[in-house]
């Protein structure tokens, strides 16, 4: 079948770094699905591990964690699908991933695809949904309900991917004042069109932006991109005793910083369940087919950003570079071997 991979970490505008190759078609495991990939989306965690994993000599390396596809075979102990059902989900971070023709990942993982959108569109939402469902209402323990008790949450990168989604699961299913940033105008609007109720640039302070906006202080916290770079102006903004989550991969952090307010920590990574077969697996099953429901309701929209055309190596770099750029707005999908 046909597949992206690449033999060793170099920069994306090397040719070398992601190449169209031929690999042996998958056999699936007990609980496992064979899916037919139809979309894909990329994520910072393509490029991560593209620049900071070196495959084993001689072996390729397949990315890819956001999917759109059909469901072609199952395994023997397959419960929840069957062949044919349309889906999508982000799968499994250390097994293969899915810039494939045909991929093999655990049913628990698996949600079914929002019947409302096209391949391309669906496969922008799972991997950013299940982080930011996670972060709000697992980690942050958000409440879902209309009661605002004063809550307010600024998101700290809001217009890229699990923000474009966390903005609208904390506007459409929690009583959270939603305060989002981004530096430019386009993504200002964009972050804006997703429900925030105030945009501030996190290119300036962002105590100094909220007390423009009249905004004392924040109850809750979401930090999504550069944590290092914000963390006193995050704990200058955050009330006493309030809530920080974080998802990037900051090199330091001086939590010392949180004592004097007693402000808690919480760091949500989306893959912790499927890397530890945690019992609880199957609440990304769930999660996924609650947010297709929120979908086909009209209650959230796709993330989608940008459509780089066709599955294959050149424009998975381009995508690569784009995401290296930190110019991304929402996801960028590709469709289609």
């Amino acid at each position: 079948m046909k597949a992206i991979g690449y033999q060793q970490s170099l920069p994306a505008d090397d040719p070398r770094s992601l190449q169209d190759i031929e690999l042996p078609e998958p056999t699936p495991g007990p609980r496992d699905l064979l899916v037919e990939v139809r979309a894909i989306s990329v994520n910072p965690v393509d490029t991560k591990i593209r620049t900071r994993m070196q495959p084993d000599e001689g072996q390729y390396q397949v990315l890819g964690w956001d999917v759109a596809g059909v469901v072609r075979a199952v395994g023997a102990e397959v419960s929840l699908f069957q062949p044919g059902d349309e889906v999508y989900y982000a799968g499994a971070l250390d097994r293969p991933g899915a810039n494939s023709e045909r991929h093999l990942v655990d049913e628990r993982l698996v949600g079914r695809k929002p019947a409302s959108l096209d391949f391309a569109a669906a496969a922008a939402l799972p991997l950013t949904s299940i982080t930011a469902w996670e972060l709000l209402f697992d980690r942050l323990q958000i409440a879902e309900g209309n009661e605002s008790n004063g809550q307010r949450l600024l998101i700290v990168g809001a217009a890229g991917g699990v923000g474009s989604i966390l903005t609208q699961l904390a506007r459409q299913l929690t009583g959270l004042k939603v305060i989002g940033t981004a530096s430019r105008g386009e993504t200002r609007d964009w972050v804006r069109d997703r429900g925030a109720h105030e945009v501030i640039d996190h290119s300036q302070p962002l105590a100094a932006e909220l007390q423009r906006l009249n905004i004392a202080d924040v109850t809750h916290v979401a930090s999504l991109t550069h944590t290092d770079l914000h963390l006193p102006q995050i704990v200058e903004a955050l009330q006493p005793q309030g809530r920080l989550a974080l998802i990037d991969d900051p090199a330091s952090l001086d939590i010392s910083l949180l004592k004097r307010k007693s402000l808690s920590l919480h760091w949500e990574f989306m893959y912790t369940r499927s890397l530890y077969q945690t019992p609880d697996m199957i609440e990304q099953h769930r999660l996924l087919n609650r947010v297709a429901e929120l979908v086909d309701s009209g209650v959230l929209k796709t993330t989608l950003g940008e459509h780089y055309g066709t599955i294959n190596a050149e424009n998975l770099r381009r995508a690569h570079a784009f995401i290296e750029s930190g110019k991304a707005k929402g996801k960028i999908v590709l469709e289609g071997f």
